[in-house]
């Protein structure tokens, strides 16, 4: 299996699919140290490289006080492989672990939206990427649909409240099998952040649930991501999108498959 061919097949997919960058963008890499946002930086480049269109990319990584290793090492890899990286320290956040040490993650998040956006809006960049994989956006959907009653999952392309940033998600056909055997072939290191290593969250048990199914069905998360791109509203329970009058035919949408250009 040819692994670069791999991952850039599905990215530029993704790319081009949801209109993700456009010509003379600047895409600001969020880099968590994991292996996840190391290859999907790495895709980017190589796509900016050789895409039709001009665009240019840059890192940036905020300390939140929560990684287990010193950060040192990912910076002197970005440096030999000549990408622009800013490693900044979000003392608010560093007080909030003082301070609460027990918050939750959507606090930490709060935080952390606060101190990316002030990043990138001093990079000059319009564009904000996040490493999100398929198995996130698989157990996105399936938590909101078990968990909060709704159906939906994380966007492929979003914007920021106010419209300056363009946020987009290039993994969303990667599985991390993939960004685990990239990463490794890379030589590239991984500083793991403590909030990876928890244990008896939602998303932990999730993953446990589809990685036991996954043994006797292994294209389940493929068939998950099909199914959000294939929304059939006349067969939900939405009553915005019934014909409860009987005066048309019932609402149907045309079948897309998302992989049927990287297949």
């Amino acid at each position: 299996m040819d692994l670069e061919k791999a991952l850039l097949r599905k990215v530029g997919d993704a790319v081009t699919r949801f209109k993700m960058i456009r010509e003379g963008d600047r895409v600001a890499v969020a880099l968590s140290g994991g292996k996840d946002s190391v290859t999907m930086l790495e895709a980017l480049v190589r796509l900016s490289q050789r895409a039709p269109i001009h665009f240019t990319v840059c890192a940036f990584t905020v300390e939140q006080g929560k990684f287990l290793r010193p950060i040192e090492p990912f910076g002197e890899y970005l440096k030999q492989r000549g990408i622009d990286w800013t490693y900044h320290t979000d003392n608010p956040s560093l007080r909030l672990i003082e301070e609460q040490p027990d918050h939750g993650c959507d606090l930490c998040s709060r935080f952390r939206r606060r101190a990316v956006y002030e990043i990138v809006r001093g990079l000059g960049a319009n564009v904000i990427a996040f490493g999100h994989t398929a198995d996130d956006f698989c157990e996105s959907f399936l938590r909101n649909a078990l968990f909060t009653g709704r159906v939906s999952a994380l966007p492929a392309v979003t914007y920021s409240k106010k419209r300056e940033f363009r946020l987009i998600r290039p993994l969303v056909y990667v599985t991390e099998d993939l960004t685990s055997k990239f990463a490794e072939s890379l030589g590239a290191p991984v500083i793991p952040c403590g909030c990876s290593q928890k244990t008896g969250t939602v998303r932990r048990t999730l993953r446990d649930v589809m990685g036991s199914l996954e043994q006797d069905y292994p294209h389940l998360k493929e068939s998950l991501l099909t199914a959000m791109g294939n929304i059939q509203t006349g067969r939900l329970l939405d009553p915005r999108f019934l014909d409860l009058d009987g005066g048309s035919e019932e609402n149907s949408v045309a079948e897309v498959n998302p992989f049927a250009v990287i297949a």
